[in-house]
Protein backbone atom coordinates (compact mmCIF):
# COMPACT_ATOMS: atom_id res chain seq x y z
CA UNK A 1 0.00 0.00 0.00
CA UNK A 2 1.42 3.56 -0.97
CA UNK A 3 -0.10 4.88 1.79
CA UNK A 4 1.38 8.97 1.83
CA UNK A 5 1.55 11.43 5.10
CA UNK A 6 0.43 14.85 4.55
CA UNK A 7 4.05 16.27 5.45
CA UNK A 8 5.23 14.46 2.67
CA UNK A 9 3.50 16.85 0.42
CA UNK A 10 3.86 19.86 -1.01
CA UNK A 11 2.96 22.62 2.54
CA UNK A 12 0.43 24.32 0.88
CA UNK A 13 -2.04 21.40 1.18
CA UNK A 14 -1.86 22.17 4.71
CA UNK A 15 -2.95 25.95 3.84
CA UNK A 16 -5.63 27.46 5.06
CA UNK A 17 -6.04 29.17 1.90
CA UNK A 18 -6.11 26.04 0.16
CA UNK A 19 -9.10 24.78 2.56
CA UNK A 20 -11.20 27.70 2.08
CA UNK A 21 -13.26 26.95 -0.87
CA UNK A 22 -13.72 23.40 -0.23
CA UNK A 23 -14.71 24.11 3.02
CA UNK A 24 -17.18 26.66 1.86
CA UNK A 25 -18.61 24.69 -0.43
CA UNK A 26 -19.01 21.74 1.66
CA UNK A 27 -20.84 23.52 3.92
CA UNK A 28 -23.16 24.50 1.58
CA UNK A 29 -23.48 20.84 0.38
CA UNK A 30 -24.41 19.82 4.07
CA UNK A 31 -26.70 22.09 4.46
CA UNK A 32 -28.62 22.68 1.03
CA UNK A 33 -32.12 24.09 2.42
CA UNK A 34 -29.82 27.29 4.39
CA UNK A 35 -29.97 30.41 2.85
CA UNK A 36 -26.77 31.34 1.02
CA UNK A 37 -25.42 34.94 1.39
CA UNK A 38 -21.92 33.21 1.15
CA UNK A 39 -21.62 32.28 -2.44
CA UNK A 40 -20.10 35.28 -5.18
CA UNK A 41 -21.89 33.49 -7.97
CA UNK A 42 -23.66 35.82 -10.60
CA UNK A 43 -27.71 35.34 -10.69
CA UNK A 44 -28.93 32.68 -12.88
CA UNK A 45 -32.17 34.07 -13.90
CA UNK A 46 -31.29 35.17 -17.39
CA UNK A 47 -28.95 32.03 -18.41
CA UNK A 48 -30.74 29.65 -21.48
CA UNK A 49 -29.70 26.54 -22.59
CA UNK A 50 -30.33 27.50 -26.53
CA UNK A 51 -27.98 30.74 -25.80
CA UNK A 52 -25.15 27.79 -25.82
CA UNK A 53 -26.10 26.83 -29.08
CA UNK A 54 -26.45 29.96 -30.35
CA UNK A 55 -23.34 31.23 -29.60
CA UNK A 56 -21.40 28.23 -31.12
CA UNK A 57 -23.28 29.33 -34.24
CA UNK A 58 -22.41 33.03 -34.35
CA UNK A 59 -19.00 32.20 -33.76
CA UNK A 60 -18.62 29.53 -36.57
CA UNK A 61 -20.28 31.71 -39.06
CA UNK A 62 -17.57 34.20 -37.88
CA UNK A 63 -14.79 32.31 -38.56
CA UNK A 64 -16.14 31.56 -42.04
CA UNK A 65 -17.50 35.03 -42.82
CA UNK A 66 -14.75 37.32 -40.71
CA UNK A 67 -11.33 35.30 -40.92
CA UNK A 68 -11.79 33.18 -43.94
CA UNK A 69 -11.79 29.20 -42.81
CA UNK A 70 -13.09 26.81 -44.75
CA UNK A 71 -15.39 24.04 -43.17
CA UNK A 72 -12.82 21.87 -42.76
CA UNK A 73 -10.78 24.54 -40.37
CA UNK A 74 -13.68 25.95 -38.37
CA UNK A 75 -14.14 21.95 -37.63
CA UNK A 76 -10.67 21.76 -36.71
CA UNK A 77 -10.59 24.82 -34.16
CA UNK A 78 -13.50 23.87 -32.53
CA UNK A 79 -12.73 20.21 -31.68
CA UNK A 80 -9.02 19.90 -31.91
CA UNK A 81 -6.63 21.54 -29.30
CA UNK A 82 -5.57 24.44 -30.10
CA UNK A 83 -3.25 27.91 -29.90
CA UNK A 84 -1.91 28.07 -26.23
CA UNK A 85 -2.62 31.56 -26.18
CA UNK A 86 -6.31 31.51 -27.38
CA UNK A 87 -8.59 31.37 -30.32
CA UNK A 88 -11.08 34.60 -28.71
CA UNK A 89 -8.05 36.93 -28.12
CA UNK A 90 -8.99 39.51 -31.01
CA UNK A 91 -12.40 39.10 -30.03
CA UNK A 92 -11.11 40.20 -26.37
CA UNK A 93 -8.99 43.01 -27.15
CA UNK A 94 -12.19 44.74 -28.76
CA UNK A 95 -14.14 43.95 -25.62
CA UNK A 96 -11.49 45.90 -23.67
CA UNK A 97 -10.91 48.58 -26.61
CA UNK A 98 -14.56 49.11 -25.85
CA UNK A 99 -15.85 48.60 -22.36
CA UNK A 100 -12.67 49.63 -20.22
CA UNK A 101 -10.63 51.44 -22.99
CA UNK A 102 -7.76 49.46 -22.86
CA UNK A 103 -5.99 49.56 -26.09
CA UNK A 104 -3.73 46.33 -26.39
CA UNK A 105 -2.61 44.20 -29.21
CA UNK A 106 -4.00 40.84 -29.10
CA UNK A 107 -0.72 39.12 -29.36
CA UNK A 108 -0.24 40.39 -25.57
CA UNK A 109 -3.25 37.85 -24.33
CA UNK A 110 -3.29 34.84 -23.23
CA UNK A 111 -6.95 33.46 -22.82
CA UNK A 112 -7.08 31.01 -19.72
CA UNK A 113 -8.83 28.78 -17.69
CA UNK A 114 -10.65 31.24 -15.63
CA UNK A 115 -9.26 33.89 -13.57
CA UNK A 116 -7.66 31.40 -11.32
CA UNK A 117 -5.08 30.39 -14.26
CA UNK A 118 -4.34 33.93 -15.13
CA UNK A 119 -3.41 34.26 -11.66
CA UNK A 120 -1.41 30.85 -11.03
CA UNK A 121 0.63 32.15 -14.86
CA UNK A 122 1.28 35.55 -13.77
CA UNK A 123 2.61 33.72 -9.82
CA UNK A 124 4.79 31.14 -11.29
CA UNK A 125 6.37 33.56 -13.86
CA UNK A 126 7.64 36.12 -11.36
CA UNK A 127 8.60 33.98 -8.73
CA UNK A 128 11.94 33.80 -9.83
CA UNK A 129 13.80 33.83 -6.44
CA UNK A 130 13.16 32.48 -3.27
CA UNK A 131 13.72 36.30 -1.61
CA UNK A 132 10.65 37.27 -4.18
CA UNK A 133 7.14 38.37 -2.69
CA UNK A 134 3.82 39.21 -3.21
CA UNK A 135 2.05 42.59 -1.81
CA UNK A 136 -1.58 42.19 -1.22
CA UNK A 137 -4.13 44.60 -0.27
CA UNK A 138 -5.67 42.83 2.53
CA UNK A 139 -8.35 41.50 3.23
CA UNK A 140 -7.29 39.74 -0.05
CA UNK A 141 -9.72 37.28 -2.24
CA UNK A 142 -8.72 33.67 -1.24
CA UNK A 143 -7.71 32.72 -4.91
CA UNK A 144 -4.62 34.81 -5.28
CA UNK A 145 -3.07 34.04 -1.85
CA UNK A 146 -4.18 30.38 -2.64
CA UNK A 147 -2.37 30.92 -5.66
CA UNK A 148 0.93 32.00 -4.52
CA UNK A 149 1.10 29.35 -1.77
CA UNK A 150 1.44 27.03 -4.87
CA UNK A 151 4.18 28.49 -6.48
CA UNK A 152 5.97 29.12 -2.92
CA UNK A 153 5.59 33.60 -3.81
CA UNK A 154 5.34 34.47 0.19
CA UNK A 155 2.40 37.14 0.82
CA UNK A 156 3.11 40.37 2.28
CA UNK A 157 -0.65 42.14 3.56
CA UNK A 158 -1.15 46.02 2.50
CA UNK A 159 -3.71 47.77 4.50
CA UNK A 160 -6.44 48.95 2.39
CA UNK A 161 -7.82 51.19 4.75
CA UNK A 162 -10.88 53.68 3.99
CA UNK A 163 -9.62 54.65 0.34
CA UNK A 164 -9.64 50.74 -0.88
CA UNK A 165 -5.72 50.85 -0.71
CA UNK A 166 -3.27 52.98 2.04
CA UNK A 167 -0.33 54.23 -0.30
CA UNK A 168 1.66 54.68 2.57
CA UNK A 169 1.51 51.67 4.29
CA UNK A 170 2.18 50.57 0.69
CA UNK A 171 5.40 51.91 0.75
CA UNK A 172 6.44 51.23 3.91
CA UNK A 173 5.72 47.23 2.91
CA UNK A 174 7.83 48.11 0.05
CA UNK A 175 10.81 49.11 1.86
CA UNK A 176 10.54 47.02 5.10
CA UNK A 177 10.88 44.09 2.63
CA UNK A 178 13.53 44.87 0.36
CA UNK A 179 15.49 46.21 3.89
CA UNK A 180 14.79 42.51 4.58
CA UNK A 181 16.49 41.53 1.38
CA UNK A 182 13.39 40.50 -0.07
CA UNK A 183 12.73 41.49 -3.60
CA UNK A 184 8.23 42.79 -3.91
CA UNK A 185 7.63 41.63 -7.44
CA UNK A 186 4.00 43.46 -7.36
CA UNK A 187 1.09 44.01 -5.82
CA UNK A 188 -2.21 42.84 -6.54
CA UNK A 189 -5.72 45.00 -6.03
CA UNK A 190 -9.05 44.68 -7.05
CA UNK A 191 -9.83 48.48 -7.48
CA UNK A 192 -13.60 47.86 -8.42
CA UNK A 193 -15.84 46.77 -5.85
CA UNK A 194 -13.32 44.31 -4.00
CA UNK A 195 -13.71 41.16 -2.78
CA UNK A 196 -14.53 40.90 0.27
CA UNK A 197 -15.10 43.88 1.42
CA UNK A 198 -16.24 45.55 -1.04
CA UNK A 199 -14.87 49.22 -1.63
CA UNK A 200 -13.61 50.93 -4.83
CA UNK A 201 -10.73 53.09 -5.58
CA UNK A 202 -11.43 56.47 -6.89
CA UNK A 203 -9.74 58.07 -9.67
CA UNK A 204 -7.21 60.55 -7.70
CA UNK A 205 -6.14 57.00 -5.53
CA UNK A 206 -5.67 55.14 -8.84
CA UNK A 207 -3.23 57.59 -10.30
CA UNK A 208 -1.64 57.97 -7.03
CA UNK A 209 -1.07 54.51 -6.98
CA UNK A 210 0.00 54.12 -10.48
CA UNK A 211 2.81 57.19 -9.45
CA UNK A 212 3.93 54.99 -6.36
CA UNK A 213 4.36 51.41 -8.48
CA UNK A 214 6.82 53.63 -10.89
CA UNK A 215 8.44 55.35 -7.99
CA UNK A 216 8.88 51.64 -6.33
CA UNK A 217 9.67 49.49 -9.30
CA UNK A 218 6.92 47.78 -8.48
CA UNK A 219 4.12 45.75 -11.60
CA UNK A 220 0.62 46.05 -10.74
CA UNK A 221 -1.94 43.01 -10.45
CA UNK A 222 -5.16 44.46 -11.54
CA UNK A 223 -8.27 41.83 -11.08
CA UNK A 224 -11.57 43.26 -12.56
CA UNK A 225 -14.58 40.65 -11.86
CA UNK A 226 -17.09 43.57 -10.81
CA UNK A 227 -16.50 46.61 -12.85
CA UNK A 228 -19.40 46.49 -14.79
CA UNK A 229 -21.71 46.65 -11.81
CA UNK A 230 -21.74 49.83 -9.89
CA UNK A 231 -24.93 50.58 -8.09
CA UNK A 232 -27.62 52.66 -9.73
CA UNK A 233 -26.56 56.29 -10.34
CA UNK A 234 -23.01 55.96 -10.02
CA UNK A 235 -20.22 56.30 -12.71
CA UNK A 236 -18.03 53.94 -13.86
CA UNK A 237 -14.17 54.92 -12.62
CA UNK A 238 -11.43 54.07 -15.18
CA UNK A 239 -9.67 50.89 -14.80
CA UNK A 240 -5.85 51.36 -13.82
CA UNK A 241 -4.96 49.71 -16.79
CA UNK A 242 -6.83 52.02 -18.98
CA UNK A 243 -4.34 54.81 -17.13
CA UNK A 244 -0.99 53.13 -17.25
CA UNK A 245 1.09 54.60 -19.43
CA UNK A 246 4.50 52.88 -18.02
CA UNK A 247 2.76 49.43 -18.51
CA UNK A 248 3.30 48.69 -15.02
CA UNK A 249 -0.21 47.25 -14.88
CA UNK A 250 -0.57 43.55 -15.55
CA UNK A 251 -4.62 43.03 -16.22
CA UNK A 252 -7.16 40.14 -15.05
CA UNK A 253 -9.98 39.51 -16.75
CA UNK A 254 -12.69 36.83 -16.37
CA UNK A 255 -16.57 36.57 -17.97
CA UNK A 256 -17.36 34.31 -15.46
CA UNK A 257 -19.69 37.27 -13.64
CA UNK A 258 -20.29 38.93 -17.34
CA UNK A 259 -21.03 35.86 -19.27
CA UNK A 260 -21.38 32.27 -18.00
CA UNK A 261 -19.27 31.14 -15.38
CA UNK A 262 -19.28 27.87 -16.49
CA UNK A 263 -17.39 28.26 -19.26
CA UNK A 264 -14.51 29.02 -17.29
CA UNK A 265 -12.61 31.69 -19.70
CA UNK A 266 -10.64 34.33 -18.12
CA UNK A 267 -7.36 35.80 -19.36
CA UNK A 268 -5.05 38.25 -18.58
CA UNK A 269 -3.36 40.90 -20.34
CA UNK A 270 0.38 40.92 -20.02
CA UNK A 271 1.92 43.60 -22.61
CA UNK A 272 5.01 43.84 -20.62
CA UNK A 273 8.09 43.56 -23.15
CA UNK A 274 10.59 40.45 -21.87
CA UNK A 275 14.34 40.92 -22.69
CA UNK A 276 16.51 37.56 -23.46
CA UNK A 277 20.18 37.00 -23.25
CA UNK A 278 20.30 36.91 -26.71
CA UNK A 279 18.95 40.98 -26.91
CA UNK A 280 15.91 39.79 -28.65
CA UNK A 281 12.46 40.77 -26.85
CA UNK A 282 9.45 39.48 -26.57
CA UNK A 283 6.42 40.12 -25.09
CA UNK A 284 5.12 38.66 -20.80
CA UNK A 285 2.06 36.86 -22.93
CA UNK A 286 4.12 34.40 -24.78
CA UNK A 287 6.57 33.67 -21.34
CA UNK A 288 3.05 33.19 -20.09
CA UNK A 289 1.73 30.84 -22.95
CA UNK A 290 4.95 28.54 -22.12
CA UNK A 291 3.82 28.14 -18.39
CA UNK A 292 0.24 27.20 -19.20
CA UNK A 293 1.03 24.73 -22.64
CA UNK A 294 2.55 22.33 -19.39
CA UNK A 295 -0.61 23.40 -16.99
CA UNK A 296 -3.90 22.96 -18.93
CA UNK A 297 -1.82 22.93 -22.59
CA UNK A 298 -4.81 25.10 -23.98
CA UNK A 299 -8.13 26.78 -23.37
CA UNK A 300 -11.26 24.68 -24.17
CA UNK A 301 -12.16 26.06 -27.83
CA UNK A 302 -15.54 24.93 -27.13
CA UNK A 303 -15.77 27.42 -24.10
CA UNK A 304 -14.00 29.75 -26.02
CA UNK A 305 -16.01 29.97 -28.81
CA UNK A 306 -19.48 30.17 -26.63
CA UNK A 307 -17.79 33.37 -25.35
CA UNK A 308 -16.87 34.38 -28.39
CA UNK A 309 -20.10 34.05 -29.53
CA UNK A 310 -21.47 36.10 -26.68
CA UNK A 311 -19.31 38.93 -27.46
CA UNK A 312 -20.04 38.88 -30.87
CA UNK A 313 -23.78 38.73 -30.60
CA UNK A 314 -22.75 42.28 -28.46
CA UNK A 315 -20.65 43.84 -30.67
CA UNK A 316 -17.81 43.16 -28.49
CA UNK A 317 -19.05 45.05 -25.66
CA UNK A 318 -20.58 43.16 -22.39
CA UNK A 319 -22.06 46.70 -20.91
CA UNK A 320 -25.35 46.79 -22.47
CA UNK A 321 -25.66 42.89 -22.12
CA UNK A 322 -25.42 43.29 -18.32
CA UNK A 323 -27.87 45.76 -17.74
CA UNK A 324 -30.56 43.28 -16.42
CA UNK A 325 -28.00 42.30 -14.12
CA UNK A 326 -26.68 45.21 -13.12
CA UNK A 327 -30.02 46.39 -12.27
CA UNK A 328 -30.61 42.63 -10.26
CA UNK A 329 -27.19 43.47 -8.34
CA UNK A 330 -28.37 47.00 -6.97
CA UNK A 331 -31.12 46.35 -5.99
CA UNK A 332 -30.11 43.56 -4.01
CA UNK A 333 -27.13 45.33 -2.62
CA UNK A 334 -29.02 48.46 -1.55
CA UNK A 335 -31.65 45.61 -0.11
CA UNK A 336 -29.01 44.26 2.17
CA UNK A 337 -27.72 47.52 3.39
CA UNK A 338 -31.55 48.73 3.77
CA UNK A 339 -31.77 45.50 5.85
CA UNK A 340 -29.46 45.32 8.17
CA UNK A 341 -29.97 49.46 8.92
CA UNK A 342 -33.53 48.21 9.89
CA UNK A 343 -32.58 45.26 12.25
CA UNK A 344 -29.81 47.09 13.47
CA UNK A 345 -30.55 50.33 14.30
CA UNK A 346 -28.03 50.89 17.12
CA UNK A 347 -24.34 50.68 16.78
CA UNK A 348 -23.02 47.52 17.92
CA UNK A 349 -23.30 46.10 14.61
CA UNK A 350 -22.03 48.03 11.59
CA UNK A 351 -21.45 47.15 8.01
CA UNK A 352 -19.88 48.85 4.27
CA UNK A 353 -21.99 50.62 1.89
CA UNK A 354 -20.42 49.65 -1.27
CA UNK A 355 -21.46 51.89 -4.49
CA UNK A 356 -21.54 48.37 -6.45
CA UNK A 357 -20.67 44.93 -6.60
CA UNK A 358 -21.68 42.30 -4.80
CA UNK A 359 -20.12 41.98 -1.58
CA UNK A 360 -21.42 43.61 2.22
CA UNK A 361 -18.98 43.27 5.27
CA UNK A 362 -20.42 43.13 8.80
CA UNK A 363 -18.82 43.89 11.65
CA UNK A 364 -19.83 42.20 14.92
CA UNK A 365 -18.77 42.32 18.40
CA UNK A 366 -17.91 39.06 18.92
CA UNK A 367 -15.03 36.69 16.63
CA UNK A 368 -16.88 35.26 13.76
CA UNK A 369 -15.09 31.78 12.74
CA UNK A 370 -15.98 28.35 11.00
CA UNK A 371 -17.38 26.74 14.04
CA UNK A 372 -19.96 30.22 14.24
CA UNK A 373 -20.88 29.62 10.48
CA UNK A 374 -22.01 25.69 10.75
CA UNK A 375 -24.04 26.87 13.58
CA UNK A 376 -25.38 29.66 11.77
CA UNK A 377 -26.38 26.50 8.79
CA UNK A 378 -27.58 24.10 11.43
CA UNK A 379 -29.31 26.43 13.56
CA UNK A 380 -30.13 29.37 11.74
CA UNK A 381 -30.82 28.75 8.06
CA UNK A 382 -28.37 30.69 6.79
CA UNK A 383 -25.15 31.05 5.02
CA UNK A 384 -22.75 33.74 5.09
CA UNK A 385 -18.33 33.73 4.83
CA UNK A 386 -16.36 34.16 7.66
CA UNK A 387 -13.93 37.44 6.87
CA UNK A 388 -11.18 35.30 8.58
CA UNK A 389 -10.65 33.62 5.44
CA UNK A 390 -9.24 36.83 3.61
CA UNK A 391 -7.02 37.57 6.32
CA UNK A 392 -3.21 35.64 7.06
CA UNK A 393 -2.78 34.63 10.43
CA UNK A 394 -4.96 32.99 13.06
CA UNK A 395 -6.04 36.00 14.87
CA UNK A 396 -9.51 36.67 15.39
CA UNK A 397 -11.62 38.31 12.93
CA UNK A 398 -15.11 40.06 14.04
CA UNK A 399 -16.61 40.24 10.72
CA UNK A 400 -18.29 38.52 8.55
CA UNK A 401 -18.91 38.85 4.10
CA UNK A 402 -22.48 38.70 2.54
CA UNK A 403 -22.84 38.22 -1.43
CA UNK A 404 -25.96 39.64 -2.34
CA UNK A 405 -25.82 38.04 -6.36
CA UNK A 406 -27.52 35.06 -6.52
CA UNK A 407 -30.38 35.42 -4.08
CA UNK A 408 -34.05 37.09 -4.62
CA UNK A 409 -35.30 40.10 -2.58
CA UNK A 410 -37.72 37.70 -0.54
CA UNK A 411 -34.69 35.55 -0.08
CA UNK A 412 -32.59 38.59 1.51
CA UNK A 413 -34.98 39.12 3.87
CA UNK A 414 -35.43 35.64 5.07
CA UNK A 415 -31.88 35.41 5.47
CA UNK A 416 -30.76 38.98 7.30
CA UNK A 417 -34.02 37.60 9.49
CA UNK A 418 -31.97 34.68 10.49
CA UNK A 419 -28.78 36.11 10.63
CA UNK A 420 -30.19 38.62 13.04
CA UNK A 421 -31.00 36.16 15.51
CA UNK A 422 -28.08 34.59 15.50
CA UNK A 423 -26.39 37.65 15.85
CA UNK A 424 -28.90 38.59 18.50
CA UNK A 425 -28.51 35.19 20.13
CA UNK A 426 -24.79 35.96 20.33
CA UNK A 427 -24.55 39.04 21.69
Amino acid sequence: MADLQVVDLHASLTDRALNSMNFLNEISHHYPDAISLAAGRPSEEFYAIEDLHSYLDIFSRHLCDDLGYDEAAVRRTLFQYGRTKGIVHHLVARNLALDEGIEVDPEALVITVGCQEAMVLVLRALRADPKDVLLVVSPAYVGITGAARLVDLPVLPVAGGNDGVDLEDLVAVVKAARAEGLRPRACYVMPDFANPSGLSLDLETRRRLLAVAAEQELLLLEDNPYGLFPAAGVDRVPTLKSLDTGRRVIYLGSFAKTALPGARVGYVVADQTVAAPDGSVGLLADELSKIKSMVTVNTSAVAQAVIGGKLLANDCSLIAANQRERAIYADNLRAVTDGLAARFPGGEVTWTVPSGGFFVVVTVPFAVDDALLEKSAHEYGVLWTPMSHFYDGDGPINALRLSCSSVTPDQIDAALNRLAALITDQL
